[in-house]
Protein backbone atom coordinates (compact mmCIF):
# COMPACT_ATOMS: atom_id res chain seq x y z
CA UNK A 1 0.00 0.00 0.00
CA UNK A 2 1.71 3.19 -1.42
CA UNK A 3 1.45 6.86 0.02
CA UNK A 4 0.98 8.96 -3.26
CA UNK A 5 1.14 12.82 -2.83
CA UNK A 6 0.71 14.53 -5.89
CA UNK A 7 1.22 18.40 -6.44
CA UNK A 8 0.24 19.20 -3.33
CA UNK A 9 0.74 23.29 -2.37
CA UNK A 10 0.08 25.57 0.83
CA UNK A 11 0.52 29.22 1.64
CA UNK A 12 -0.52 30.22 4.61
CA UNK A 13 -2.18 33.85 5.11
CA UNK A 14 1.04 35.38 6.03
CA UNK A 15 2.18 34.70 2.07
CA UNK A 16 4.52 31.83 3.49
CA UNK A 17 4.71 29.36 0.26
CA UNK A 18 5.29 25.88 3.35
CA UNK A 19 4.86 23.27 -0.02
CA UNK A 20 4.82 23.85 -3.88
CA UNK A 21 3.64 21.47 -5.93
CA UNK A 22 4.94 18.35 -3.42
CA UNK A 23 5.09 15.05 -5.33
CA UNK A 24 6.19 11.77 -3.50
CA UNK A 25 5.17 8.04 -4.19
CA UNK A 26 6.58 6.17 -0.48
CA UNK A 27 5.58 2.65 -0.08
CA UNK A 28 5.86 0.13 2.65
CA UNK A 29 9.22 0.17 4.94
CA UNK A 30 10.81 3.67 6.34
CA UNK A 31 10.92 6.52 4.23
CA UNK A 32 12.87 9.43 5.35
CA UNK A 33 11.98 13.71 4.73
CA UNK A 34 15.11 15.25 5.78
CA UNK A 35 15.17 19.58 5.67
CA UNK A 36 16.22 22.34 7.57
CA UNK A 37 13.87 24.14 10.48
CA UNK A 38 11.11 25.98 8.12
CA UNK A 39 11.40 23.57 5.22
CA UNK A 40 7.78 22.43 4.89
CA UNK A 41 8.47 18.97 6.42
CA UNK A 42 6.12 19.53 9.41
CA UNK A 43 3.17 21.37 6.70
CA UNK A 44 3.46 18.02 4.84
CA UNK A 45 3.58 16.10 8.30
CA UNK A 46 0.03 17.77 9.83
CA UNK A 47 -1.73 17.62 5.87
CA UNK A 48 -0.89 13.99 5.82
CA UNK A 49 -2.17 13.30 9.66
CA UNK A 50 -5.50 15.08 8.90
CA UNK A 51 -4.57 18.21 11.44
CA UNK A 52 -4.57 21.12 8.20
CA UNK A 53 -6.15 21.80 4.95
CA UNK A 54 -3.69 22.01 1.36
CA UNK A 55 -4.85 24.73 -1.10
CA UNK A 56 -4.31 22.19 -4.24
CA UNK A 57 -3.43 18.70 -4.44
CA UNK A 58 -4.08 15.68 -3.77
CA UNK A 59 -3.08 12.25 -1.36
CA UNK A 60 -3.81 8.97 -1.21
CA UNK A 61 -3.12 6.07 0.66
CA UNK A 62 -4.56 2.55 -1.01
CA UNK A 63 -7.80 3.31 -2.10
CA UNK A 64 -8.31 6.09 0.37
CA UNK A 65 -8.54 9.72 -0.23
CA UNK A 66 -6.34 11.44 2.50
CA UNK A 67 -7.85 14.28 1.98
CA UNK A 68 -11.50 14.17 1.94
CA UNK A 69 -11.56 10.70 3.88
CA UNK A 70 -10.40 12.08 7.07
CA UNK A 71 -12.56 9.51 9.51
CA UNK A 72 -11.40 6.93 7.70
CA UNK A 73 -7.90 7.75 7.59
CA UNK A 74 -7.66 8.51 11.22
CA UNK A 75 -8.73 4.55 11.65
CA UNK A 76 -5.33 3.33 10.64
CA UNK A 77 -3.14 6.06 11.10
CA UNK A 78 -0.60 6.75 14.22
CA UNK A 79 1.11 9.95 14.57
CA UNK A 80 3.90 11.39 16.58
CA UNK A 81 4.10 15.21 16.54
CA UNK A 82 7.39 16.56 16.98
CA UNK A 83 6.22 17.96 20.30
CA UNK A 84 3.05 16.83 22.71
CA UNK A 85 1.84 17.44 25.97
CA UNK A 86 1.53 14.22 28.26
CA UNK A 87 -0.33 14.40 31.85
CA UNK A 88 2.25 14.55 34.46
CA UNK A 89 0.70 12.93 37.45
CA UNK A 90 -0.85 10.09 35.40
CA UNK A 91 0.94 6.45 34.75
CA UNK A 92 1.37 5.59 31.38
CA UNK A 93 -0.70 2.26 32.04
CA UNK A 94 -3.22 4.59 32.83
CA UNK A 95 -2.95 7.42 30.18
CA UNK A 96 -2.20 4.52 27.66
CA UNK A 97 -5.02 2.64 28.43
CA UNK A 98 -7.61 5.59 28.67
CA UNK A 99 -6.06 6.98 24.82
CA UNK A 100 -6.83 3.04 23.55
CA UNK A 101 -10.75 4.25 24.84
CA UNK A 102 -10.53 7.11 22.79
CA UNK A 103 -9.06 4.87 19.76
CA UNK A 104 -12.18 2.58 20.34
CA UNK A 105 -10.80 -0.22 22.05
CA UNK A 106 -13.99 -0.74 23.43
CA UNK A 107 -13.43 -4.30 25.05
CA UNK A 108 -11.34 -4.55 28.16
CA UNK A 109 -9.31 -7.88 27.88
CA UNK A 110 -8.71 -7.19 24.25
CA UNK A 111 -7.74 -3.16 24.96
CA UNK A 112 -5.64 -4.58 28.39
CA UNK A 113 -3.64 -6.88 26.01
CA UNK A 114 -3.35 -4.24 23.43
CA UNK A 115 -2.03 -1.67 26.33
CA UNK A 116 0.46 -4.63 27.62
CA UNK A 117 1.76 -5.77 24.34
CA UNK A 118 2.81 -1.78 23.22
CA UNK A 119 4.33 -1.45 26.71
CA UNK A 120 6.88 -4.04 26.11
CA UNK A 121 7.54 -3.16 22.90
CA UNK A 122 8.19 0.57 23.82
CA UNK A 123 10.35 -0.95 26.58
CA UNK A 124 8.20 0.62 29.29
CA UNK A 125 6.66 -1.69 31.15
CA UNK A 126 8.88 -2.07 34.09
CA UNK A 127 8.34 1.45 34.50
CA UNK A 128 4.24 1.18 33.84
CA UNK A 129 3.24 2.17 36.89
CA UNK A 130 5.34 5.17 37.40
CA UNK A 131 3.44 8.96 36.69
CA UNK A 132 4.77 10.18 33.08
CA UNK A 133 6.37 13.53 34.79
CA UNK A 134 9.10 11.60 36.11
CA UNK A 135 9.98 10.16 32.56
CA UNK A 136 13.32 10.80 30.54
CA UNK A 137 12.65 12.33 26.88
CA UNK A 138 13.32 9.35 25.45
CA UNK A 139 10.73 7.49 27.80
CA UNK A 140 8.28 10.03 26.48
CA UNK A 141 9.19 9.23 23.09
CA UNK A 142 8.74 5.64 23.62
CA UNK A 143 5.53 6.13 25.31
CA UNK A 144 4.43 8.64 22.12
CA UNK A 145 5.06 5.54 19.96
CA UNK A 146 3.02 3.36 21.84
CA UNK A 147 0.51 5.75 21.78
CA UNK A 148 0.79 6.20 17.94
CA UNK A 149 0.31 2.31 17.33
CA UNK A 150 -2.94 1.78 19.19
CA UNK A 151 -4.71 0.87 16.39
CA UNK A 152 -2.00 -0.82 14.96
CA UNK A 153 -1.97 1.84 11.82
CA UNK A 154 -0.86 1.39 7.95
CA UNK A 155 0.54 4.73 8.08
CA UNK A 156 2.97 6.18 10.94
CA UNK A 157 4.02 9.71 10.60
CA UNK A 158 6.89 10.58 13.02
CA UNK A 159 8.09 14.21 13.15
CA UNK A 160 11.76 15.16 14.67
CA UNK A 161 11.57 11.73 16.83
CA UNK A 162 14.97 11.88 17.88
CA UNK A 163 15.73 15.82 18.55
CA UNK A 164 17.26 15.54 22.08
CA UNK A 165 17.95 12.17 22.98
CA UNK A 166 21.00 10.75 24.38
CA UNK A 167 22.45 8.15 22.04
CA UNK A 168 21.09 4.88 24.23
CA UNK A 169 17.90 6.37 23.28
CA UNK A 170 18.35 6.96 19.97
CA UNK A 171 19.25 3.54 19.30
CA UNK A 172 16.73 1.91 20.94
CA UNK A 173 14.53 4.40 19.48
CA UNK A 174 16.35 3.38 15.72
CA UNK A 175 15.35 -0.53 16.36
CA UNK A 176 11.60 0.21 17.33
CA UNK A 177 10.90 1.85 14.09
CA UNK A 178 13.01 -0.49 12.04
CA UNK A 179 10.78 -2.98 12.99
CA UNK A 180 7.45 -1.21 12.58
CA UNK A 181 8.73 -0.72 9.02
CA UNK A 182 8.47 -4.16 7.80
CA UNK A 183 4.40 -3.73 7.18
CA UNK A 184 4.14 -0.22 7.37
CA UNK A 185 4.38 3.13 5.36
CA UNK A 186 6.73 5.11 8.42
CA UNK A 187 7.19 8.31 7.28
CA UNK A 188 10.50 9.90 9.51
CA UNK A 189 10.42 13.55 9.32
CA UNK A 190 13.72 15.37 10.34
CA UNK A 191 16.69 17.30 10.01
CA UNK A 192 19.00 14.54 11.48
CA UNK A 193 21.13 13.26 8.32
CA UNK A 194 21.92 10.15 10.34
CA UNK A 195 18.50 9.06 11.08
CA UNK A 196 17.70 9.10 7.63
CA UNK A 197 21.13 7.08 6.67
CA UNK A 198 20.44 4.88 9.58
CA UNK A 199 17.37 3.74 9.01
CA UNK A 200 15.88 4.23 5.65
CA UNK A 201 15.65 2.58 2.23
CA UNK A 202 14.24 5.79 0.45
CA UNK A 203 14.43 9.10 1.21
CA UNK A 204 13.48 12.93 0.02
CA UNK A 205 15.12 16.26 0.61
CA UNK A 206 12.81 19.55 0.90
CA UNK A 207 13.64 23.14 1.33
CA UNK A 208 11.53 26.20 1.04
CA UNK A 209 8.31 24.26 0.21
CA UNK A 210 10.14 21.89 -2.60
CA UNK A 211 11.15 18.78 -3.15
CA UNK A 212 14.92 18.66 -4.18
CA UNK A 213 15.83 15.27 -4.54
CA UNK A 214 14.41 11.73 -3.95
CA UNK A 215 15.67 8.34 -3.97
CA UNK A 216 18.08 5.96 -2.17
CA UNK A 217 20.27 6.85 0.36
CA UNK A 218 23.26 4.52 -1.00
CA UNK A 219 22.05 5.63 -4.64
CA UNK A 220 22.66 9.39 -3.89
CA UNK A 221 25.69 9.31 -2.76
CA UNK A 222 26.87 7.10 -5.28
CA UNK A 223 25.82 9.94 -7.93
CA UNK A 224 28.60 12.10 -5.97
CA UNK A 225 31.13 9.71 -5.70
CA UNK A 226 34.32 11.43 -6.16
CA UNK A 227 33.40 14.51 -6.48
CA UNK A 228 33.28 16.06 -2.80
CA UNK A 229 37.22 17.36 -1.73
CA UNK A 230 38.20 18.89 1.13
CA UNK A 231 40.82 21.51 2.93
CA UNK A 232 41.79 22.89 6.22
CA UNK A 233 41.78 26.64 5.89
CA UNK A 234 42.32 29.91 8.08
CA UNK A 235 39.77 31.68 9.49
CA UNK A 236 39.88 34.21 7.54
CA UNK A 237 39.94 32.57 4.49
CA UNK A 238 36.47 31.19 4.26
CA UNK A 239 34.93 33.92 2.47
CA UNK A 240 37.18 33.63 -0.40
CA UNK A 241 36.65 29.79 -1.14
CA UNK A 242 33.23 30.68 -0.87
CA UNK A 243 33.49 33.03 -3.58
CA UNK A 244 35.69 30.81 -5.97
CA UNK A 245 34.29 27.11 -5.14
CA UNK A 246 30.94 25.54 -4.22
CA UNK A 247 31.62 24.82 -0.55
CA UNK A 248 28.86 22.71 1.02
CA UNK A 249 29.64 22.60 4.71
CA UNK A 250 32.48 24.26 6.94
CA UNK A 251 33.37 23.32 10.73
CA UNK A 252 36.12 23.77 12.73
CA UNK A 253 38.75 20.92 14.05
CA UNK A 254 41.51 21.90 16.36
CA UNK A 255 40.43 25.55 15.97
CA UNK A 256 41.07 26.09 12.02
CA UNK A 257 38.24 25.82 9.73
CA UNK A 258 37.70 22.61 7.27
CA UNK A 259 35.70 23.09 4.33
CA UNK A 260 33.85 20.32 1.91
CA UNK A 261 33.53 21.47 -1.93
CA UNK A 262 31.84 20.10 -4.35
CA UNK A 263 33.64 19.89 -7.78
CA UNK A 264 33.68 17.34 -10.67
CA UNK A 265 37.01 17.87 -11.56
CA UNK A 266 39.71 18.13 -8.62
CA UNK A 267 40.50 21.50 -7.44
CA UNK A 268 44.33 21.13 -6.75
CA UNK A 269 45.18 24.05 -4.76
CA UNK A 270 45.89 21.70 -1.49
CA UNK A 271 42.00 20.02 -1.65
CA UNK A 272 42.45 16.27 -0.65
CA UNK A 273 38.88 13.59 -2.53
CA UNK A 274 37.06 12.41 0.79
CA UNK A 275 34.25 9.80 0.27
CA UNK A 276 31.04 11.26 -0.04
CA UNK A 277 28.54 11.16 2.90
CA UNK A 278 24.59 11.28 3.05
CA UNK A 279 25.50 15.15 4.42
CA UNK A 280 27.35 15.74 1.68
CA UNK A 281 24.35 15.56 -0.53
CA UNK A 282 22.34 17.03 1.82
CA UNK A 283 24.55 20.29 2.05
CA UNK A 284 25.09 20.38 -1.65
CA UNK A 285 20.93 20.27 -2.36
CA UNK A 286 20.40 22.42 0.50
CA UNK A 287 23.44 24.86 -1.65
CA UNK A 288 21.63 25.04 -4.60
CA UNK A 289 18.37 25.79 -2.97
CA UNK A 290 19.46 28.65 -0.76
CA UNK A 291 16.57 31.78 -0.26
Amino acid sequence: MNLIINNLSKTYSNGVKALQNVSLDIPTGMFGLLGPNGAGKSTLMRTIATLQEADTGTVSLGNLDVLNEKHEIRKILGYLPQQFGLYPKISAEVLLNHLAVLKGITNVSERKEVVKALLHKTNLYEKRKQNLGGFSGGMKQRFGIAQALLTNPKLLIVDEPTAGLDPMERNRFYNLLSELGENTVVILSTHIVEDVKELCTNMAIINNGHVLLKGNPLDVIADIEGKVYQKTIHKNELENYKKDYTVIADKLFLGKPIINILSDNDPGHGFSAIPSGLEDVYFSQIFNNRG
